[in-house]
């Protein structure tokens, strides 16, 4: 004790806690998809742009291959001095954190794509869009879908992280709230829930 609650202690934080919990919750599952779903949109234009014109993966892919590797938390100092507000702060760092992964992925996808597909489809008479929308996309999807897993488990670690800073509500936050009175049965029941609410997601992204 303190450290190591029994799980009886942990199960009464729970319990105890659980509307601040499902707040904080609820507040996190909102930073989550909206910075998701701005890093999958970024990252799936940018990466069909790479991936379809010659010019911008001449200029993408450099720079492509030297910002994406930075960890999206480093980019913390930065984007609090960017942007005040503690929730627009964690939502870029998610996206930036998804963007690389789908971008790369989708790129690959969209430049591997049979070339045999695109003959036939230009035999048949296919414009350019067709060509991008109806050929390239759905034959890149199994690396976009690869994009997005990897997105997602980068998404959660950056989300913990994020809400440590600047935020004043969140699964991330209420951890470090609680360690910081020394409540560590608060902060198991907050990891209990962390672990079901990730798995959640990352299961209907499965079944999707």
């Amino acid at each position: 004790m303190p450290y190591f609650p029994s799980p009886a202690a942990i199960l009464y934080s729970l319990i105890d806690d659980r509307a601040t919990i499902l707040d904080c919750t609820w507040h996190s599952l909102k930073l989550l998809l909206g910075g998701y779903g701005v890093g999958v949109f970024i990252g799936v234009v940018t990466g069909v742009c790479i991936g379809w014109f010659e010019q911008a993966r001449y200029w993408g892919m450099p720079m492509l291959k030297v910002v994406g590797p930075i960890p999206a938390t480093a980019w913390i100092p930065l984007a609090m001095v960017i942007s005040p507000n503690g929730e627009t702060s964690a939502m870029s760092l998610i996206a930036v954190a998804v963007w690389f992964p789908v971008t790369m992925l989708t790129a690959s996808g969209i430049s591997n794509t049979r070339a045999s597909y695109l003959d036939v489809a230009r035999t048949l008479g296919a414009s350019r869009s067709f060509l991008i929308f109806r050929v390239a996309i759905p034959a890149a999807m199994p690396n976009i879908f690869i994009g997005l897993f990897m997105g997602l488990g980068a998404s959660f670690l950056t989300l913990v992280a994020a809400e440590t800073v600047g935020v004043k509500a969140g699964l991330g936050w209420y951890v470090q709230w609680a360690q910081g009175w020394t409540e560590y049965g608060k902060v198991y029941a907050a990891l209990i829930v962390m672990a079901a609410f990730f798995s959640t997601i990352m299961t209907l992204l499965f079944k999707l």
